[in-house]
């Protein structure tokens, strides 16, 4: 009897963990299906587009690579993703000199903590389009806060259109986004220092090693992968802006502030080429993706820290 037991005891055991995969696979199963329907098969749609000449109306037609080969000679869109790149690296700039204060001001429990953490991620709650619209009445020249405010201060002799000239409005812009975007990159790097072993930086101070030592050999190395996360969030978010300067510049002043959503919108919904749109798409998807693996690449944790 207990060599009959034995003998079956490894064929119940690969039932027991055959079954124990199947309802693995059916836990992720939902997850799995969201990412089908909401990301492979659009992908996928986008990618077939991007081949087509594609209108929004009319029957559309197959040409290969020629939507590629359009965007080589497109300076409108490289210019775009120019101005992009600069919009990028700035605004990541504003936002983790800010965020990054914030973060760890807010990471020991102290008094008032709690009201200071909610007050700096409140903005973070608060759509794009719906920041969008209220910095669009704040710089209004007439009816907005700023200029009026600053006039009626006696802090400048007449009314200043923030949003005429290409400085003050694409600074303007950075304010907003800072604003609306530090609070939530703050959380996550709030959460990153919190992970640090407390004991380390005890025992850094009786090594008597000052406050930017500590910084620079115990917080920066074990924030890697926060850092990591954060610097990604940001720089796709940043790449893939839209909604302030459509909202609130649409563009101008003289298309100087054109991003390349912005363009890639222009060509699909306004001029209706769907398929170039599409091949635009791609293109930008490409460029995200290289820009992520760099960013990992550089942030990796290196050999031998634990």
């Amino acid at each position: 009897m207990t060599t009959i037991a034995a003998a079956t005891a490894p064929l119940r055991a690969r039932k027991l963990a055959g079954r124990r995969q199947w309802i693995g696979l059916l836990y992720v199963a939902p997850a799995v299906a969201l990412v089908v329907v909401f990301f492979l098969i659009p992908l996928g749609m986008t990618a077939w587009m991007s081949l087509h000449n594609w209108p929004l109306m009319g029957e559309h037609f197959y040409i290969g690579l020629g939507n590629y080969v359009a965007i080589l000679r497109d300076t409108r869109f490289w210019n775009a993703l120019r101005f992009t790149a600069y919009y990028t690296v700035i605004v990541t700039i504003a936002i983790f000199v800010v965020a990054f204060p914030l973060a760890l001001f807010v990471e020991r429990p102290r008094p008032l903590t709690n009201l200071y953490r909610t007050m700096f991620f409140m903005p973070a709650v608060v759509g794009f389009a719906s920041a969008s619209l209220l910095w669009s009445w704040l710089l209004n020249v007439d009816s907005g806060l700023f200029s009026p405010a600053a006039y009626d201060l006696g802090l400048i002799d007449r009314k200043f259109n923030l949003l005429a000239t290409f400085q003050p409005a694409f600074w303007s812009i950075i304010a907003m986004v800072v604003w609306k975007v530090a609070g939530f990159t703050m959380i996550i790097l709030m959460a990153g220092l919190q992970s640090i072993p407390q004991d380390l930086q005890e025992a850094a101070v009786i090594d008597g090693a000052g406050p930017f030592a500590r910084f620079r050999a115990i917080t920066l190395p074990l924030m890697r992968r926060t850092l990591a996360l954060a610097l990604i969030l940001s720089v796709a978010g940043s790449i893939l802006a839209f909604d302030q300067f459509y909202i609130i510049l649409r563009g101008g002043p003289r298309n100087q502030t054109l991003t390349a959503v912005y363009w890639i919108f222009n060509q699909s919904f306004v001029s209706f080429k769907l398929g170039y749109g599409a091949a635009l798409s791609m293109v930008l998807l490409v460029v995200l993706v290289a820009l992520s693996l760099v960013q990992l690449w550089l942030l990796r944790k290196p050999e031998g820290l634990d």
